[in-house]
């Protein structure tokens, strides 16, 4: 049956986010650009209006042959073989795609994620769009996952989602995926949440979900915190009511220009005998907060954390201590903010986000002090 009227004039306002190619251009203030159904793949006035953003990755990989699963070109496929590949997908919903980057997630920098943090919440600013999906490689999935948790404000969800294996493989894990995500994306249930993560029939938080293991494909998790959730049949099914996180935090970076890189933070990895002179280097090397990969709970070598203190007290420069740890909690140091249970690449975006809107060390401690 053909959608009513009301239906195509309504879809007719949605906010229009143009397909970008490398090197990517400042988005403009967001406006509604008219739109047609056409846009969509397929369109049924009674289903959620879904976006599914690109950005590369090994869920739109591609290998020589169907049994190679390592050693493939990551981003080599565009968002339409993706959405292609899953035809259940006008089943649930109704999509576009926009393709941001097609780059290794290695490869994504502030510029990719401030573009897409702008083009994401013109999207959900929309009342005609129910939920974003963000494709994306899962090396670095948990820091862009976590970067736009803290810059996107809206009730409705923003998935991230990806895939172990390439698009190519037998028994690839993208396509599958991709419809779980698109699914959580358009349920009202999945309101409130935040950022959320989708691998392997798991519904996971942005802010404590990491990477735990380089091949397999039950990778992401979150050890002490748990999932939200997990699917049936396709089906979210969530266990707790919607919450966020104590200690979350937005930042409104709509007025940041992508073409301005976030300030430098770098992060050090602690080891036996470190060298102290590391800490000096990376500021010299222009960094305007450093993270500590500490040991255990955040220590650290005392010739290299004597070197820390020294400088310290001869800058302004702000140091969060974390852990090279997989789990566990970082309180105050003497060298240093306590990360909390952010894990170094998350206390790294935290602090380019809180340097950006030149929070105090004040305001960067009581920031670090609830996750």
């Amino acid at each position: 049956m053909s959608p009513s009227f009301q239906s195509l004039l309504a879809i007719a306002t949605l906010a229009g986010s143009a397909a970008l190619a490398s090197p990517i251009p400042e988005p403009q203030t967001p406006q509604l650009i008219p739109r047609a159904v056409g846009d969509f793949e397929c369109f049924n006035a009674s289903l959620p209006n879904i976006t599914i953003f690109a950005t590369g990755g090994t869920i739109a990989g591609e290998a020589g042959s169907a049994d190679q699963t390592t050693g493939y070109q990551a981003g080599a496929l565009g968002i339409q073989a993706l959405i292609d590949a899953v035809p259940q997908l006008c089943n649930v919903s109704n999509v576009r795609g926009v393709q941001i980057a097609n780059v290794d997630s290695g490869d994504v920098n502030s510029t990719i994620l401030t573009t897409l943090s702008h083009r994401i919440q013109a999207d959900l600013d929309n009342p005609h769009i129910q939920g974003v999906v963000v494709t994306h490689g899962t090396d670095t999935l948990e820091e862009s996952s976590f970067f736009l948790d803290l810059t996107v404000q809206s009730e409705k969800p923003v998935v991230m989602v990806g895939s172990m294996r390439p698009a190519t493989a037998i028994s690839a894990d993208g396509p599958i995926n991709l419809l779980s995500a698109v699914r959580l994306a358009g349920s009202k249930s999945a309101k409130n949440r935040g950022t959320m993560i989708v691998l392997n029939d798991k519904i996971a938080s942005a802010r404590y979900t990491v990477k735990s293991h380089a091949n397999s494909v039950q990778t992401f998790i979150a050890e002490d915190q748990g999932y939200l959730g997990a699917f049936e049949n396709i089906q979210p099914v969530f266990w707790y009511p919607a919450s966020r996180p104590i200690g979350h935090h937005y930042f409104n970076i709509s007025t940041s220009s992508p073409k301005k890189a976030l300030p430098q933070v770098d992060v050090l990895y602690g080891h036996q005998e470190a060298d102290p002179e590391l800490f000096q280097a990376a500021i010299d090397s222009g960094a305007r907060g450093i993270v500590l990969a500490g040991l255990g709970a955040g220590g650290w070598p005392d010739e290299a954390a004597d070197e820390i203190k020294k400088v310290l007290n001869e800058t302004d420069i702000p140091v969060i201590v974390s852990r090279r740890t997989a789990w566990g909690y970082v309180g105050e140091r003497p060298f240093g903010i306590g990360a909390g249970y952010l894990n170094p690449s998350k206390s790294r975006i935290q602090l380019q986000l809180a340097l950006e809107k030149k929070l105090s060390m004040d305001e960067i401690q009581d920031l670090f002090e609830y996750v």
